[in-house]
Parts: C-alpha cells; structure tokens; sequence
C-alpha cells in the first residue's frame, strides 16, 4: 500500500506555481500592478546574499519585486536577481526551498511555505519552526478569499 506523502506533493505544487510566475516575469517583465513580497531563510545553506543583508536578518527577509530589479533567472531549483538596496545593485540567489512565502498583494494572492535545509532528505513539515502570518494549522483553506472580487 502506498503512503501519500501530501505535504511533499502540495509543496512541490506551489512551487511550481512561484517558479511558473517568476519565469513569466524574467521573460515579459510585471504587468499591470502585480508585485511580489518573497520571504525566505536567509540562513539556508543555498541563499547567497550581500554579508550586509545577512548581517541585519540571520534568520529571515522579505524582499519586494517590483520597480527596481534587473537579471531575474529561473532555475528549476530557485531563482537568482539584482535588486537595489540604499542605490546599489546587489545579486541574490534564492533555491525556492527556502521560501517561507510567497505574496502577490495586488491580486490578494499569499503562498506560504515550509522550508526544507536538506534538498536530499524528505521534506518534514515539523522540522523547522517559524512564525508564520497566514494560519494553516491544519485548516483548510479557500484559495477563493485570496481571489480578486
């Protein structure tokens, strides 16, 4: 008898939703009002980020996607990006396992995710604790209250 993992399956789901929008938006740019707050780890083992950036936020950032952004690349793992920080250009390589969220505030559309710090080992919902804004301790949730009326 099989053993769904769901939670594995869901997450790779969504993902794949983040990389679809972002590969959409490295080829034709933002359209209309839509922009992007992503959250992630910044103590994952894969982010690469300016030492100021991981200086002030060890742990988390949000960063927005929006005016300033250049060089935008999609890679079935993650995604690397200049954005401007105090008027300089900084490159950040961001592996989709770290993300804790992904936010499109135009539409009213939010994904959140549970990072995984070991891309080789089974993806283990309890295995990080982190705070997170949007509730889905064990809830569903209708994807129709994040839809634009």
């Amino acid at each position: 008898m099989n053993n769904f993992r769901y939670d594995e399956l869901v997450q790779k789901a969504l993902i794949s939703v983040v990389r679809d929008v972002l590969k959409d938006v490295s080829e034709n740019g933002l359209s209309g009002s839509h922009h992007f707050y992503v959250r992630f780890r910044t103590d994952h083992p894969k982010v690469r980020i300016p030492s100021f950036l991981k200086e002030k936020h060890p742990e988390e950032i949000m960063v927005v996607i929006q005016y300033q952004f250049w060089n935008l690349k999609v890679s079935p793992d993650g995604f690397s990006i200049d954005l401007s920080f105090n008027g300089v250009q900084e490159n950040l390589q961001i592996p989709f396992s770290a993300m804790t969220a992904f936010v499109d505030p135009s539409v009213k559309f939010a994904l959140q995710f549970t990072p995984s710090f070991e891309e080789d080992s089974p993806f283990d919902p309890k295995k990080e604790s982190i705070k997170n804004e949007i509730d889905c301790d064990g809830k569903i949730i209708s994807f129709d209250s994040f839809r634009k009326k």
